[in-house]
């Protein structure tokens, strides 16, 4: 068995809460431990009625429970192996004004769990153990009000053929670290040769895997998973001499093994944060899909002491802080550049995408539910509901378009300057393509994929407008007609695979001017138009929640006929979705998890409200405009409210 070492960053220990008074923490001097891999425990907070602790053997959280904890507490201290210089290019030790050390692991990187000490513990705190939580297979505790939930779903259901190839294809995708499941590889063919970095476990591709999983009752993976991802995190990131901010999660991380004296080896967690990626791209999504990720682990488990974690608390918030820093953006909307998302080679879709705008609203919503409340996260707290408020309004009025929206842009006058200008972006005319004249239906609308100054992206950008109805970053006429758009447009959208990444494609001089003539976004290919089985699963979920099921059985059977017959291709091109993508990884694995997402969550419709937004009316009532004074501020909410009330 190969050794592993986990380091976890000091950070985290300057954030351990105070009103613990007998906890004695130690400086933040590291020790050595080389005998054993050590685990952790720790108390949290007692409003979520279970205690957790994972084994010292995987990491895996375990639920305990007897009323031998009571009077005993758990004392925690950082270690770090002496001879951590010896397995990566560089280590430097670094202060900053927070007054606390960063070690940086350049080409290796290794994470040190907490190492566990008995203490006493205050002997004020509530007895809880008949509300202790109790341990089912998956690893994971469901506390009583979702104790129902488990039993959905571990209902036994005869698999189709189809579906037991599916999970055999998710399981031999499984990477394990220190024996313990920590994710998936991005595709596991075989006869791949070159795999490139797809051998590596990235933090969107997982995400459908780790629904499977939880929705099949497997939560260890993807509790591991969260861990892990969260103390990569802490590490310092740099690319040429720049260190980007602190709260950026990895793009993906790979498992390596290490050589040590005497033909020993050890396990290190190598992330790649876009230092390595092909054109240097940055994951802004990451951090995104992390925060959605940990709430619906907390949903469908019902285990909400991962979240509860000062550790976890900090990634979240660190996060958080990164994605509401101040900034020369005039928008609530979050400003990124070129291929910082699903689409991460140049597509044009730098500045406001939508795709991040959706997973930007829904994390903020995700975090304002799992934040601890306490007077060091009020000021954030109150920062997510102004900035909740704005994103909505900013969305909702200026990147909606229907065939009435259309009709009022191509009447704009321009040039305007006033405060209450109706052509608030100066956007001309012409800008609209002579496509969507035709190809917008009577009853249907979108959002549209960018907004800028003097631009606006007309192209239908499919993950965002789901998102969008899943979280309910569009209002509920909103979400019906975008639905009501694919209908229209199934030929487009859905084709012969579901579904486009994006419509439609950019062809001839655009195609060269936008994408640099990048030969794998060619028209109908890849970012360009190209069909993605990964994005079923948002599809089933958007449609479960506007009650459209037929949609999404009619997608999920389509896909279901040709995915095993052609290898679970990870793209197919043409217009039509008619031919496996060109340069396709075969049994790609969101395809595959994305598959049995989607089935289970059709069977399962509990499961799938759990994972989605309604309307938060409250977010619509709240402007920040109303806390100035200023008689410069002039907002249009007041008489937009009407038309977004609905």
């Amino acid at each position: 068995m190969k050794p592993c070492i986990r380091i976890l960053h000091p950070f985290y220990l300057s954030f351990v809460p105070t009103n613990f008074s007998k906890f004695e923490w130690f400086n933040h001097k590291f020790h050595t431990s080389s005998s054993r891999v050590l685990g952790f425990k720790s108390i949290f907070n007692h409003s979520r009625k279970a205690i957790s602790a994972p084994s010292s053997t995987s990491g895996q959280a375990r639920i305990l429970s007897g009323t031998n904890f009571n009077n005993r507490g758990y004392h925690v201290v950082a270690t770090v192996p002496s001879n951590i210089r010896n397995f990566s290019k560089s280590v430097e030790t670094r202060v900053n004004n927070q007054n606390f050390e960063k070690i940086y692991v350049q080409g290796g990187l290794n994470v040190k769990q907490l190492v566990p000490e008995n203490i006493d513990l205050d002997e004020t705190l509530p007895n809880n153990d008949g509300d202790r939580a109790q341990v089912i297979d998956g690893g994971y505790g469901v506390n009583e009000e979702n104790s129902n939930l488990a039993g959905v779903v571990k209902a036994n259901k005869k698999e189709s053929e189809v579906e037991k190839e599916a999970w055999r294809l998710l399981r031999n995708a499984v990477v394990t670290y220190c024996n313990s499941p920590i994710g998936t590889v991005a595709a596991n063919d075989p006869n791949d040769k070159m795999p490139l970095n797809y051998d590596q476990v990235f933090i969107r591709d997982f995400v459908p895997s780790a629904l499977a999983f939880l929705l099949k009752g497997e939560g260890e993976i993807v509790r591991n998973f969260l861990l892990h991802t969260m103390q990569l995190q802490s590490w310092e990131k740099t690319v040429d001499c720049y260190s980007p901010g602190q709260g950026l999660m990895p793009a993906s991380f790979k498992v390596r093994s290490v050589a040590l004296d005497d033909n020993k080896f050890e396990e290190v967690l190598d992330p790649d944060f876009g230092e390595s990626a092909i054109g240097r791209v940055a994951p802004v999504d990451s951090g995104l899909w992390w925060i959605i990720l940990l709430r619906a682990y907390g949903k469908i488990t019902g285990d909400y002491t991962l979240q509860d974690r000062v550790d976890i608390q900090t990634g979240m918030k660190l996060v958080l802080n990164l994605c509401l820093s101040d900034g020369f953006d005039m928008f609530p909307s979050l400003l990124v550049t070129d291929g910082s998302c699903m689409i991460d080679r140049r597509m044009g879709i730098h500045g406001h995408p939508l795709e991040i705008q959706a997973l930007f609203y829904s994390a903020l919503r995700c975090s304002r539910e799992m934040l601890t409340l306490d007077d060091g996260s009020k000021n954030l707290v109150r920062a997510i509901n102004n900035r909740l408020s704005a994103l909505s309004f900013h969305i909702r009025e200026y990147y909606w378009v229907d065939l009435k929206k259309i009709n009022e842009i191509y009447r704009y006058k321009t040039e305007e300057y006033s405060t209450d200008a109706t052509n608030k972006f100066n956007i001309y005319p012409e800008q609209i393509p002579h496509w969507l004249m035709d190809w917008i239906p009577e009853k249907g609308g979108y959002l549209i994929g960018n907004l800028q100054p003097g631009h606006m992206d007309f192209r239908f950008f499919t993950l965002g407008n789901l998102w969008s109805i899943v979280s309910s970053l569009g209002t509920p006429k909103h979400n019906e007609a975008i639905l009501n758009l694919i209908e229209a447009k199934w030929d487009d959208l859905i084709g012969q695979m579901p579904l486009k990444i994006c419509y439609p494609a950019l062809e001839s001089e655009e195609w060269r001017i936008i994408t640099g003539s990048d030969p794998k976004n060619t028209p109908w290919s890849y970012h360009n138009g190209g069909s993605w089985p990964a994005l079923l699963w948002q599809f089933t979920l958007a449609c479960m929640k506007m009650g459209r099921m037929d949609f999404a059985k009619k997608a999920i059977e389509l896909a279901e006929k040709r995915l095993p017959v052609d290898r679970w291709p990870e793209y197919y091109d043409t217009r039509n979705g008619k031919f496996i993508g060109k340069q396709s990884r075969l049994y790609q694995t969101w395809s595959i998890a994305g598959f049995l997402t989607s089935k289970m969550l059709l069977e399962n419709p509990e499961m799938a409200s759990l994972l989605f937004w309604e309307e938060d009316y409250d977010l619509l009532e709240t402007c920040v405009c109303v806390l100035s004074n200023s008689s410069r501020k002039k907002c249009s909410r007041s008489a937009a409210k009407s038309q977004i009330l609905v």
